[in-house]
């Protein structure tokens, strides 16, 4: 066989839902220069995060290992926990890691380890996403009381949330405001100018490079030259701000929401594109420094996003519908060009070792997942089983006590997809075939063969990670989070 590659580069970008992207067929032009790669590449059509959101998925991704496996209490990477990176640290190569400050993948999260380089973005003493904007002060305590009292008559409290709405877009806007000045995260280009600058550095050897980005995430604000390659070029930042407060609102039903969903999904499609471009200007740098021809280089998301699907929108862990969990999946390896999809439903879980295998390393024992790299290149099927887990309602994992709530828990098995909802004691069955959109789930009487087996493997799935739960690592994990927060309380006090 043909040298294995000798470099690895994952770009794994925030929440781009797999129907978005060209060349899983998504009409509109989000990723030309990622369908012109996916034309010598390897195409999973159905690939499936392990979790959702970010700090669900990303334990899966890196370290092989699902998300609960240590205990629903514990996330991210556990100290000395096995990953992509301490693998290929061992075998000699040059890591660096650039994510765009996504609280969530920092060293506070173990996110850190193992690499040379780790760049996380986030200013100091950041911990968590930023609250949006709440009115103080005896302003804030009018509003309050005039809202609570027009919504205890009835049809009042929609036109006072109307007005008050209105009223913030005309108080928060600020004169000569743009969009950079708007975005919240720093956008693929910082990223991958930085990624730039360590690739001069270090591309004379063998190098792990992982980039995380967060332009499709909202707030949507995307970068003006990406609208306009997606025919928005006239929205400005007034109006874009107008649409993703809109989006926010709580007291919107799906109905009203839907009014504005298209302008929204156009901004979240203009944050793809950008990726799009950036990814393509990164690998233009590779081929430059005559490294091109020696990555392995894997595309793929975190998760999705939801645009009222199912009546929700952004992702939230409180379901786990197809819209947040199918996220799309690009390899290209130099030794193996060709231009191949493949069907069969494909875990990130197994993303790894796959990953480390197109290298020629192997997969530490602690990987829960497996290499599929040889079926791949043999044009094989394979069966499997797929897990996708969260706990339910933990939107903010900084705050621990969030964190030990029931789970949802959703195994597939060819087109056959089982939800469990611990918290609610329910399960829902369906066909993926005839129903993609989830939108008719299987009535108790139907199937039974089939919803039996999937109980079953759910059941062996939750005593499996029972069983083969790493203590050590669970107990570095907890040690490390009452570090930090013994930290931050000791800080506060003074």
């Amino acid at each position: 066989m043909t040298q294995a590659a000798s470099s690895l580069i994952l770009i794994t970008v925030d929440c781009l839902r797999a129907d978005h992207v060209g060349f899983m067929g998504y009409k509109r032009p989000t990723t030309p220069f990622l369908d012109s790669l996916a034309k010598e590449s390897f195409v999973f059509r159905n690939a499936i995060t392990a979790g959702a959101p970010t700090y669900y998925s990303l334990p899966a991704i890196l370290a092989s290992r699902y998300p609960l496996a240590l205990g629903r209490d514990v996330l991210g990477i556990a100290p000395e926990e096995n990953t992509i990176a301490s693998v290929l640290k061992e075998y000699g190569l040059q890591t660096a890691a650039f994510s765009a400050a996504n609280p969530y993948v920092s060293a506070r999260f173990g996110y850190d380890q193992s690499f040379d380089c780790f760049r996380d973005f986030l200013s100091t003493g950041t911990i968590e996403f930023p609250p949006e904007a709440v009115e103080h002060g005896l302003r804030g305590r009018m509003n309050q009381t005039i809202g609570g009292a027009c919504h205890a008559v009835p049809g009042l409290g929609k036109i006072y949330d109307e007005l008050y709405f209105q009223y913030c877009q005309r108080a928060g806007s600020q004169a000569r405001e743009s969009l950079d000045s708007l975005r919240r995260f720093p956008s693929a280009d910082v990223i991958v100018d930085h990624a730039i600058s360590w690739l001069n550095q270090n591309s004379g050897q063998p190098f792990f490079l992982w980039l995380h980005l967060m332009d499709p995430h909202a707030p949507y604000y995307a970068k003006k030259e990406a609208l306009g390659s997606m025919g928005c070029g006239d929205v400005d930042a007034e109006e874009a701000r107008y649409l993703n407060s809109f989006w926010t609102r709580g007291d919107l039903g799906p109905a009203r929401l839907k009014r504005k969903r298209d302008q929204v999904v156009a901004l979240y499609d203009a944050g793809i594109r950008w990726v799009d471009t950036q990814i393509g200007r990164l690998t233009a740098k590779l081929v430059d420094l005559n490294v091109w021809d020696k990555c392995a280089l894997a595309v793929t998301a975190d998760h999705g996003e939801e645009f009222l699907e199912h009546d929700g929108r952004f992702h939230a862990p409180i379901k786990l519908p197809e819209e947040l969990i199918h996220v799309p999946l690009v390899l290209r390896v130099p030794h193996a060009l060709r231009s191949r999809e493949l069907s069969t439903p494909f875990g990130l879980i197994d993303l790894a070792p796959t990953l480390l295998d197109t290298l020629g390393y192997p997969a530490p024992a602690s990987f829960r997942g497996r290499s599929r790299w040889e079926q791949i290149i043999n044009g094989e099927q394979w069966d499997t089983v797929l897990f996708t887990e969260c706990v339910h309602g933990c939107t903010n994992p900084f705050h621990s006590e969030n964190r030990v709530a029931p789970r949802i828990l959703a195994v597939r098995k060819a087109n056959f997809k089982l939800v469990i909802t611990f918290s609610s004691q329910t399960e829902r069955l369906f066909d993926l075939e005839a129903d993609p959109a989830e939108r008719h789930p299987l009535g108790n009487e139907e199937v039974k063969p089939i919803r039996r087996e999937l109980l079953n493997l759910a059941k062996k799935h939750l005593a499996e990670s029972q069983k083969s739960r790493d203590f050590d690592h669970r107990l570095g994990s907890q040690l490390r989070d009452l570090r930090i927060e013994w930290a931050h309380s000791t800080a506060n006090s003074n």
